[in-house]
C-alpha cells in the first residue's frame, strides 16, 4: 500500500530576514510543490529516489535504519547526509517509524524545478513531518533552522501572514487575492539562492534599530495586504524594498539589474537569488526574456 504526501511551494512577499525577528511577513503558497509517496517494503532500510519536475531522477540511494538512528555517514554535507539528518531528527521526535517497520521504499516528486527556489527543502520537512507523524515546525528547527514560514506554505492553501512569537509559531490565513493580480509577474533569475547563507549576512548586518525596523515592516506588510489599487500596491512593495535595502546595506534588484524598467521589481526572500516579482500594467515578458531570463509567470499561474 503506497501513502502520498503533499506540500505546498513557497514566495515571501514581505518581511524577508526580520521575520527572524519577529516581524510579520506576507508569505503566499505556490501551485507547485513536491509529492512524498513512501511504500513499505520486505529489504531493510529505505530505498530513497528523488525525481524532478520532468521525471529526471536527481538522486537515488539506500540508506540503513542505522544510518538513521545513529546519524552516521559522511561528514562531508551532500544529499544523503542532509537526508539521513533530517530523518535522524525525524526518529528522535517519533522512533516508531523506524522501530516498527522493516523498510520502506520512498518516492519524492517535485512539480517544479529544485533550482527554482520555491522550497524544494521545506516541502521535503513537511512531507517527512507528515509521513512519521511529528510537528514540522519543530522538525525545521531540530534541522536546518529558519523562521518557519516557507513550512506554514506548505500546510496552507491559502496566503498567510507569519510571524514568530517567542520564537514559536503564528500563522494567521488572510484574504489576499487583489483585483489587480493579472499586473503581477514572478521572474526567475536564473541562480538559486542559499538561504543560510543570507539569513548570516543579515545577522551580520542587524543594527540598534530591530524594533523599528520591524514596526515599519509590519506596517508596509498591513498596507500591501490590504491595498485596494495597483498603484498603492506598488507604492508600497517599491517602500518594502528600499526600507530592506537600507537595513541590509545593499542596493535593490531593480538598481542593479532593471534600473530603465517601467514598473516595480522586488526581491522574494533571499535576496539575489530566486523569484523577484515584477509590478506592471504592460506586459514584462518581452522585457525580461530579451535580458535573459525566460521563466515569466503570472500571478495566476504561479500563486495557488
Amino acid at each position: 500500500m503506497k501513502t502520498t504526501y503533499y506540500s505546498n511551494g513557497k514566495l515571501l512577499i514581505t518581511g524577508e530576514y526580520l521575520v527572524l525577528d519577529g516581524a510579520e511577513a506576507l508569505a503566499l503558497p505556490t501551485k507547485f510543490g513536491q509529492n512524498l509517496i513512501v511504500e513499505n517494503d520486505s529489504v531493510p532500510g529505505i530505498q530513497w529516489k528523488s525525481f524532478d519536475f520532468d521525471e529526471h531522477i536527481w538522486f537515488e540511494d539506500t540508506i540503513t535504519f542505522s544510518e538513521v538512528i545513529n546519524n552516521t555517514g559522511s561528514k562531508i554535507e551532500n544529499v544523503k547526509t542532509t537526508l539521513i539528518s533530517i530523518l535522524h531528527e525525524a526518529y528522535l521526535l517519533n522512533p516508531d517509524f523506524i522501530d516498527s517497520a522493516k523498510g520502506y521504499k520512498v518516492n519524492t516528486h517535485l512539480t517544479f524545478p529544485k533550482n527554482w527556489g520555491l522550497g524544494t527543502s521545506s516541502t521535503l520537512l513537511n512531507n517527512i513531518a507528515q509521513w512519521t507523524k511529528i510537528d514540522a515546525f519543530t522538525l525545521l528547527k531540530n534541522s536546518f533552522g529558519g523562521s518557519g514560514y516557507d513550512i506554514a506554505c506548505a500546510q496552507n492553501n491559502t496566503p498567510v501572514i507569519y510571524r514568530l512569537d517567542q520564537n514559536l509559531p503564528v500563522v494567521d490565513t488572510v484574504d489576499f487575492n487583489p483585483d489587480f493580480r493579472d499586473y503581477i509577474y514572478f521572474v526567475y533569475l536564473n541562480k538559486k539562492q542559499n538561504s543560510r547563507v543570507a539569513i548570516n549576512a543579515y545577522y551580520n548586518n542587524k543594527n540598534e534599530h530591530l524594533a523599528k525596523n520591524i514596526a515599519d515592516n509590519d506596517k508596509i506588510t498591513e498596507t500591501i495586504v490590504n491595498a485596494k489599487t495597483l498603484k498603492e500596491f506598488a507604492s508600497a512593495v517599491e517602500k518594502h524594498e528600499i526600507h530592506l535595502s537600507t537595513i541590509l546595506e545593499l542596493q535593490t534588484i531593480k538598481e542593479i539589474a532593471f534600473s530603465d524598467f517601467n514598473g516595480v521589481v522586488k526581491s522574494l526572500g533571499a535576496w539575489g537569488g530566486d523569484f523577484v516579482m515584477a509590478i506592471s500594467k504592460e506586459n514584462p515578458k518581452d522585457y525580461f526574456a530579451s535580458r535573459g531570463y525566460e521563466t515569466i509567470l503570472s500571478y495566476d499561474e504561479m500563486i495557488l
